[in-house]
């Protein structure tokens, strides 16, 4: 691998968190955004070479999400947007803005839900990813809605704790 295909993973993979997140506030139906992610990927990844580099990469790399997603909506023609062009666009404008810190944050977050396990993995799954309420999530796992609760309050704790502990170890190496 060539050094500017390093330099283009090592960008995408900072990256990648958020302009996924993006890609999910836009895309309602759950393949088409898989389908858009990857297409955005290559896109970036094949466009590296006339990037930038005295500007920011992420905005850039969003950039080519938007234009991906409204490409996959014209050839497409069955998936309205979740929401108008101006919405869009501020949108847009609000991801371009995302910190190299809050980049970070989020890479590690996700290396963190991965090490949850049991109770609290579901839980977290539950609340975050079916937006469940408490008193459901105590109902699915047969516990009472106030340790439900604290379950979630846990899981955000250890993750918390998780996310600051990767990010002094980064800063230290």
């Amino acid at each position: 691998m060539d050094d500017l295909h390093r330099q283009a993973f090592a960008h995408w993979t900072r990256a990648q968190p958020t302009v996924s997140a993006f890609v999910h506030a836009l895309v309602a139906d759950r393949a088409e955004r898989d389908d858009v992610l990857q297409e955005v990927a290559m896109a970036v990844l094949e466009s590296f070479g006339s990037y930038d580099p005295s500007r920011p990469f992420t905005p850039w790399a969003v950039g080519i999400a938007r234009r991906t997603i409204a490409d996959s909506f014209r050839r497409r023609k069955r998936m309205p947007a979740l929401l108008g062009p101006e919405a869009a666009a501020a949108l847009e404008r609000a991801f371009a803005e995302v910190t190299e810190s809050e980049q970070a944050k989020l890479a590690h977050l996700a290396e963190c839900l991965r090490e949850l396990d049991g109770r609290a993995r579901q839980a977290c799954d539950l609340r975050y990813r079916m937006d469940l309420k408490p008193s459901r999530i105590a109902e699915l796992l047969g516990i009472q809605s106030n340790t439900a609760a604290k379950v979630l309050q846990r899981v955000r704790e250890q993750l918390r704790e998780c996310i600051e502990r990767r990010m002094r170890a980064e800063v230290h190496a």
